[in-house]
C-alpha cells in the first residue's frame, strides 16, 4: 500500500495548484478502477486539518463535512479510521478544537484515560487534564 502526504490531500481539497490536483485525480481513479488504496497516516490527517484552518480558513462545518466526505472514499484508507470518525462526531457537538479532538479519540483509541495538556481551553473537554504548574 501506499500512503498519501498532507500536500496530495489539500491539493485534491481545493485544488489550489490545478496540474497538481489533476494528478491527484487521475491517481485516486486509477486506484479505484484498480481497487487499490492509499493509507492516510494521522500526522497527515492533523497536518491537512491545519494546512486547511490557517490557511485556506475553511470554516469549521464546512471542514467536518469535508473530512466525513474523505471517510467515506473507499480508496483512503485512514490510520485510526474509528478514532478520526468519533473525532468529527464529538466535534460536530464541542467546541474543541478539531486537532484536539483528533488526539482525544486518538489516546482514547489507544487505552488512556486521559490526556495531560497545559491548553486551558481543551482542559475543559474529557479527556483532557490540565497540567498544573504550582
Amino acid at each position: 500500500m501506499t500512503a498519501v502526504d498532507t500536500n496530495v490531500l489539500v491539493r485534491f481539497l481545493v485544488h489550489d495548484d490545478p496540474a497538481q490536483a489533476a494528478l491527484v485525480r487521475e491517481k485516486f481513479l486509477s486506484a479505484e478502477r484498480e481497487g487499490t488504496a492509499f493509507f492516510v497516516p494521522l500526522l497527515v490527517l492533523l497536518e491537512t486539518i491545519w494546512v486547511l484552518e490557517s490557511a485556506y480558513a475553511i470554516p469549521r462545518s464546512d471542514l467536518l463535512d469535508t473530512l466525513a466526505d474523505l471517510l467515506r472514499l473507499p480508496i483512503l484508507n485512514f490510520e485510526q479510521r474509528e478514532a478520526v470518525q468519533a473525532a468529527l462526531t464529538a466535534a460536530r457537538s464541542h467546541p474543541l478544537d478539531l486537532p484536539d479532538a483528533l488526539i482525544a479519540e486518538s489516546a482514547r483509541h489507544n487505552g488512556c484515560s486521559s490526556v495531560l495538556t497545559f491548553d486551558r481551553k481543551a482542559a475543559r473537554t474529557a479527556p483532557f487534564q490540565i497540567l498544573a504548574t504550582t
